[in-house]
Formats: structure tokens, C-alpha cells, sequence
């Protein structure tokens, strides 16, 4: 089907008034009641701030009838998402998942309307080929509320560090994941017990599989290397690793250590003997306090964006929600709205550099090792032999006193590559003298 024409600017000046722009909502769940609440109760500041009404036509639900919260207005609900996106200029999907919303956002841009979505998993899934579509339609896509909620990462990596070179992105972007850690290390509760706190208070899902085992953090890597690199990856690309390991014992250990264990993506350009590459893991990882993430407690996100001229930068704030998320929602809804009004588009994908996906043994890190050995005279010496015989060195170790004729020692190494890091693991289970490996976690620098 060819793409339509690209919309053009409504009409305004001292003749006649901007034509209202029409907003459809596909999703009715917390995000989408506090959207819907905001453009009824403050859509006339919202069109100040376009140059043109902005007008909530449409709401499309699953059940029409079912109970709403009274800030809805019932006359909006509609079952057919279809007919609701056939009339929109701007098409805000809350819907979910992969499928429906797939085919509901195709259907918005064919009819020339602009998109804002929070979906990270659609995003992930299938970004590159509705960012074809949106362009060659002439419509935006926006998306700030996809990564890290309220906090402005996307905007600031694709449009205010446009000029620099990003070299490395790391950020906390999972709130339950990080409250669940948070109160593993503050309120001394084990995995089981921090969950089960984050399903009362609704930061964990009754099926917390997205958020505990990575998914949810892989998701968002994928939207950040991509804007941060102009290389187009998807969630498949990222290494993962989840919380649902750590132990009361890991939690311990970091803050004997002078740190606090929090799940991070990483994405960042690394050397290869190729040429430049790109880096996509989330993990955790043991942060020293002086770290800038290490105090970012509750389901508070934060991510760091290190560039070539800027340095460090730090973004941080509500990452889940109702009230925030919508905020940045409705803030991409007045950007899409005021390119309808006064023309223009956001700034579109970038995928020119094309960068390759590194092996994750290009990657260089620093490792946290807690091991049980033999507690008797040359044993830290053999392990020191075999840690070095695969290329890696030993920063510190720290000894706990023994019990039964073992010792628990910490074993942190200066930076190696993961093949590296890897075998000498391998290695240190092989040898007599450990008991056990009862923990290996990866260490960031402050």
C-alpha cells in the first residue's frame, strides 16, 4: 500500500482558529486514567501550549462497560479501537504487548496519524519497522515513557547529546527490580519476602517473570543502544541475567565491601580487533558507594549517559506509575500535536553507523568473587596462581574468620575481559582447595 502523503501543518493566524487536534487512547489501565484524566481536566492548557485545541475524542477499551475510574468519562469509551484510530490525528497506545498494538499502530500511521507509545516490548520487537513506516508517512513515533518513565533519558540521549558521541549508557531502568534489592539491603529481607512486598504495594506484577528475570531492564537496553549508538539492536541482542540469584548473604557481602548490589543495563562501545562494537547486558552488579546509582533507592530509576564532550551525565526520577509515566506520555502527545499544528517532525531513527554487536568476551569488567576454602597456609597463594595462570589479577581479598576449618574470602580482580573472567571461574571450581564458589558478581568503578 503506498505511504500517504505527509500531513500537512493545520491552519492558523489572525483569520481563523487552529484546527482542534483529535486524541485517541488505546489502553485504559493506570497509565492510560491518568492520561485521559489530564487532557479532560487540563486540555485547555495543553492546547496553550500546542497553539490549538487538543481534544480527547476517543478511549478504546476492552470492555466498555466494565467499572472505570470517574475521571474517564463513559461516553469516551469505545470497543473498537479501529474506528477510534481511523479518526485521530495523534494515536496514544497503552495497550501492551506485541500483537494488537502492532497492527493498531501500523493502522494509525497509514492514516497519517502520529504515535506516542509506552511500550518498550513492541519497541524492542519491532522498532526498525514502525520507525520505516512513521518515516516514509511522514508522522512521528514517540516513546519517552518506554524507558525509565517520567525520567527525560530518551529526549536528552536523541536530541540534546545529537551533537556528541555516547560512549557508554548504564542505568537502574526496573523500579521493582530496584525496590526489591532495595529492601533486601535496607530492611534485611530476603528475595522471597522483598517480592512479595512489591506485589502489595503493585510495583511487581502477579507474574513478576519481566521484571525479575531481566526482560523488562533487556527491553529498554535495546531502546538506549539504539538511540545512543545509531545501530539498530533488538532485546534478543542483550546478554541478560536477573535478580532472582541473590541472597541475603550477596546483599551482605557488597555492604561489607562498601557497596549495594543493583541490576544495571550497560550498552557501550567497545574495541575489537575489527573495529568499534557495540556492548548490550543487563545484569547485577556490585556498586561502590560513591557510585552516582548506588543511592538511588525505592522503584526510583536513574540512568548515567557518558559522552565524548558532555562526560558524565546523570538522569533521574520516577521510573513507574501512573502519574509520572503519564507525564511523559503527555509530554510527547504535545510534542506530536504541535508538529501538527506548526509542521515539522521529531527527529526520526538514526541507524547510519551500522556498529556490529560485540562478543560478550570483548567485554572488560571487574569481578566479585566470594569463595569457601580450606582455611590453611598456601591455599590463598594457590588461588592467586590460578587466577593469574588465565590472565587475570587480583585487586584485593578479604578474609572472614573461619569456621569448621574453612574461610569465606572476597576475591575482587582488576578489569579483564569475560573470557578471561570466565575460565578462571572454571578454574577455581576445579581446584581442591575451594569448598565452594558461593557467589560471582560483576564490580562497577565509582
Amino acid at each position: 500500500m503506498p505511504a500517504p502523503a505527509s500531513p500537512a501543518p493545520f491552519t492558523s493566524g489572525a483569520s481563523a482558529a487552529p484546527s482542534a487536534v483529535r486524541v485517541a487512547l488505546l489502553g485504559c489501565g493506570t497509565v492510560g486514567t491518568q492520561v485521559a484524566r489530564v487532557l479532560v481536566e487540563h486540555g485547555e492548557e495543553i492546547g496553550a501550549r500546542v497553539g490549538a485545541p487538543v481534544e480527547l475524542v476517543g478511549v478504546g477499551v476492552r470492555d466498555a462497560a466494565a467499572d472505570r475510574d470517574p475521571a474517564v468519562p463513559r461516553d469516551l469509551l469505545t470497543g473498537d479501537a479501529d474506528a477510534l484510530v481511523a479518526r485521530a490525528d495523534v494515536v496514544v497506545e497503552l495497550i501492551g504487548g506485541t500483537t494488537r498494538a502492532r497492527e493498531l499502530v501500523h493502522a494509525a500511521i497509514r492514516n497519517g496519524a502520529s504515535v506516542v507509545t509506552a511500550n518498550k516490548a513492541l519497541l524492542a520487537a519491532h522498532g526498525p519497522e514502525l520507525y520505516e513506516a512513521a518515516d516514509a508517512a511522514g508522522v512521528d513515533i514517540l516513546y519517552e515513557a518506554a524507558v525509565a518513565g517520567a525520567v527525560p533519558v530518551v529526549r536528552g540521549v536523541r536530541e540534546s547529546l545529537a551533537g556528541d558521541r555516547v560512549q557508554r549508557v548504564l542505568g537502574i531502568v526496573n523500579g521493582t527490580t530496584n525496590y526489591i534489592l532495595d529492601q533486601m539491603t535496607t530492611g534485611g529481607l530476603d528475595f522471597a519476602d522483598a517480592l512479595a512486598r512489591a506485589q502489595e504495594l503493585g510495583y511487581a506484577e502477579a507474574d513478576p517473570t519481566a521484571d525479575v528475570e531481566g526482560y523488562d531492564a533487556a527491553a529498554k537496553a535495546a531502546i538506549l543502544a539504539s538511540l545512543a549508538f545509531h545501530t539498530r539492536v533488538s532485546m534478543d541482542d542483550v546478554a541478560r541475567e536477573g535478580i532472582t540469584s541473590i541472597t541475603a548473604r550477596d546483599i551482605d557481602t557488597a555492604r561489607r565491601m562498601g557497596g549495594v548490589i543493583k541490576l544495571l543495563a550497560i550498552v557501550e562501545r567497545v574495541a575489537t580487533a575489527d573495529g568499534e562494537a557495540v556492548a548490550l547486558r543487563v545484569h547485577p552488579a556490585v556498586l561502590p558507594a560513591a557510585h552516582p546509582l548506588a543511592g538511588v533507592g525505592g522503584a526510583f530509576n536513574a540512568v548515567v549517559v557518558e559522552a565524548e564532550a558532555a562526560g558524565r551525565l546523570m538522569f533521574y526520577g520516577a521510573g513507574a506509575g501512573g502519574r509520572p509515566t503519564a507525564s511523559a506520555v503527555l509530554g510527547d502527545v504535545v510534542a506530536a500535536a504541535r508538529h501538527r499544528v506548526q509542521g515539522g517532525r521529531a527527529p526520526a531513527e538514526s541507524a547510519y553507523a551500522e556498529l556490529p554487536l560485540a562478543s560478550p568476551d570483548h567485554v572488560r569488567s571487574r569481578m566479585q568473587m566470594t569463595l569457601e576454602a580450606e582455611d590453611r597456609p598456601g591455599v590463598l597463594a594457590r588461588i592467586a596462581s590460578l587466577v593469574a595462570d588465565n590472565g587475570v589479577s587480583i585487586e584485593s581479598v578479604q578474609q572472614s574468620p573461619s569456621t569448621s576449618g574453612t574461610a569465606v574470602l572476597v576475591v575482587v580482580t582488576h578489569d579483564a575481559d569475560e573470557a578471561s573472567l570466565a575460565r578462571t571461574v572454571a578454574a577455581l571450581r576445579e581446584a581442591h582447595e575451594l569448598t565452594e564458589i558461593l557467589a560471582v558478581h560483576r564490580v562497577e568503578r565509582p
